[in-house]
């Protein structure tokens, strides 16, 4: 009778993920675009996916990974967060990127401490704080060599803002695979890439983030969170490009669930060259969030 339960538990737990693929392929239909998604829960392995090895455009997206590599030079005292940083005029982005930094220093000579530039980057989505940290670090090469020394191949730091802002196509060179998004946000949880200090400060500052505007027009949209119970804990990091000829090239968000019995959920989607309207692109990424957490959440 023991091996009948057991047996029945197994099969009904395999209906279900079957289930919960076959949703997540009728979103993907229904995105406009080519949508990429990985949903894993860390304590577990459970897990869902759409083209979990297909390279995005992943535009904001792509400070995550150089707050990282710069929060590891904190922990290994190359850098300090309270040191002073010299921000000139030169230093800005264009005028079509988001900058507050730029905004609110239109003159430049601004002097910034290294933790400032940090949350600038990932909290207001800055372009300019994300290049002065580049810069920084010595290129983008030096946060390659940072993944690289986690064991992650597949998220491409190439470019920064500054040449992206000079060439659309640009876009296409920093890339990341659902997978890989999914690897590098668990060595953050699991505080194989940062200290717990500098693991616990990101963290903090990616809850934050959905309540500050990402641009000067528009809020920071709650995306992964839009369709979760208002206390979910999560944090996450958006990334958009810009709409041109009624196509967007990167509507992204990945991040940290926290489920209601303790276990992390970590999301990646990337929605890549969809014609979906700003809300149904939005719409879609927190529909694939749901999926993961109707399967999971009461287990």
């Amino acid at each position: 009778m023991r091996k009948l339960f057991l047996f029945l538990a197994l099969s009904l737990a395999s209906l279900s993920a079957a289930y919960s693929q076959n949703v997540l392929e009728s979103i993907a239909i229904d995105s406009g675009g080519r949508l990429s998604a990985s949903l894993l829960v860390l304590e577990t392995g459970q897990s869902l996916w759409i083209l979990p090895d297909a390279p995005c455009p992943m535009r904001g997206v792509y400070r995550l990974p150089i707050v990282m590599a710069a929060l590891a030079k904190v922990d290994q005292n190359k850098l300090k967060l309270e040191q002073k940083i010299v921000i000139n005029k030169e230093d800005f982005i264009s005028e079509i990127q988001s900058s507050l930094l730029r905004n609110e220093h239109p003159d430049g000579n601004l002097k910034i401490s290294v933790k400032e530039l940090l949350h600038h980057a990932i909290t207001n989505d800055d372009g300019t704080a994300s290049d002065v940290l580049l810069r920084l670090l010595g290129g983008p090469p030096v946060v390659m060599q940072y993944l690289a020394q986690l064991g992650i191949q597949d998220i491409k730091v190439l470019d920064t803002e500054k040449e992206m802002g000079k060439s659309r196509d640009r876009q296409y060179r920093n890339t990341a695979t659902p997978k890989a998004m999914i690897k590098l946000l668990q060595a953050l949880q699991e505080t194989r890439a940062l200290s717990p200090q500098s693991r616990d400060l990101l963290l903090k500052w990616m809850s934050d983030a959905e309540t500050t505007p990402n641009s000067a027009s528009s809020p920071n949209p709650a995306r992964i969170k839009a369709l979760l119970p208002a206390s979910t804990p999560v944090a996450h990091k958006i990334g958009s490009s810009t709409n041109r000829n009624s196509m967007t090239a990167a509507h992204n968000d990945v991040g940290i669930i926290t489920l209601p019995n303790g276990h992390h959920m970590a999301v990646a989607v990337f929605l890549t060259d969809s014609k979906a309207p700003h809300t149904s692109r939005d719409l879609t990424i927190a529909k694939i969030t749901k999926v993961g957490w109707d399967a999971w959440a009461k287990k």
